[in-house]
């Protein structure tokens, strides 16, 4: 029996009076799997850690962290990057004004980091991420416009090469191949709006092939929306999803059986772009369930008044 996993980074959000973007957004194929499966409400940070992908991706995956875990390194595991014994690595977020900063400061600052850290290596990663290798300490005095992801915990190494993990190169794939899962990137796949979900779909639908018994997708599309606090963004980010994405996995899942689970690791507010480590929705969907009548979807008010999940207690999802 096979497992399929879709991972939807950010796309709760915290319930109000206006409806959130799970609730606004067109999603026919996720509203038919809903009618026919198991919903929940499930925590996937862990209490006391910060809401991030770097913290509930790992819970998802079967390991829930204890203490922060280290963005740095798992910023070099998706990026491959090969590190000697006496070597670190560290993730720099850049801003400018409070906000993420823009293409060319960017491209300055990163300059001068080079010229400022002539004995490690940077590299550039999407937007406003930097990636600095070498040795410890970091020798980088404390600036406004930077921040230094701290050094942490290494996700432990619990899955085999039969878990496939079919991502963008971001937090999802450095995760899960520091975990010991296979890492496909497939072609396009960006981590944001404009990541190749056909792409995605026929990667795991290969693997599926391939006898793979597990299979994780992980779309970060939905977070990065809200990051840019672009709420029709995030609505589209999910119905591309749902017609590009989840649809062809639904398939898949009916033609090997077995299960589908679609969770977001965590929220993310497209008002304010800020996470957050509320309870998010969850559904367990089986090859074989009958549709029922009564009318039901993926949301957080369908889900609030039910029982937590606890998986950072790791916990499994029972349908």
């Amino acid at each position: 029996m096979v497992a399929v996993t879709l991972i939807l980074d950010g796309a709760s959000e915290p319930l109000g009076p206006a409806p959130t973007s799970l609730e606004r957004a067109r999603m026919p194929v996720l509203d038919s799997l809903a009618r026919a499966g198991a919903l929940s409400r499930v925590r996937t940070v862990p209490l006391g850690l910060s809401a991030g992908s770097e913290h509930a991706i790992p819970t998802l995956l079967g390991w829930p962290p204890a203490a922060s875990v280290d963005r740095g390194i798992v910023e070099a595991a998706a990026q491959e990057l090969q590190l000697a014994e006496e070597e670190w690595a560290w993730r720099v977020d850049l801003r400018e004004g409070g906000e993420r900063a823009d293409e060319p400061t960017v491209e300055r600052v990163a300059a001068e980091l080079a010229a400022l850290l002539p004995g490690h290596a940077l590299r550039r990663l999407a937007g406003h991420r930097l990636l600095l290798s070498g040795p410890r300490p970091l020798p980088l005095r404390a600036r406004d416009d930077l921040w230094v992801w701290p050094e942490g915990a290494v996700p432990l190494r619990v899955l085999g090469p039969e878990t496939v993990v079919v991502a963008a190169r971001g937090a999802a794939a450095g995760i899960a191949r520091l975990m010991g899962a296979t890492v496909v990137v497939p072609e396009g796949a960006t981590g944001s709006l404009d990541t190749n979900l056909r792409s995605k779909a026929e990667a795991a639908r290969r693997a599926l092939g391939d006898g793979a018994e597990e299979v994780v997708v992980h779309v970060g599309a939905p977070d990065e929306a809200a990051h840019h606090r672009d709420p029709l963004g995030k609505i589209r980010a999910l119905e591309d999803i749902d017609c590009q994405l989840l649809a062809p996995l639904a398939e898949g899942v009916r033609a090997h059986g077995g299960t589908l689970t679609i969770c977001p690791d965590h929220g993310c507010d497209p008002r304010t772009g800020l996470h957050d480590d509320l309870p998010v929705p969850c559904l367990v969907w089986r090859a074989e369930a009958r549709q029922p009548a009564a009318s039901r979807r993926l949301t957080e008010r369908a889900v609030a008044e039910l029982e937590l999940v606890d998986l950072t207690r790791a916990q499994e999802l029972v349908a």
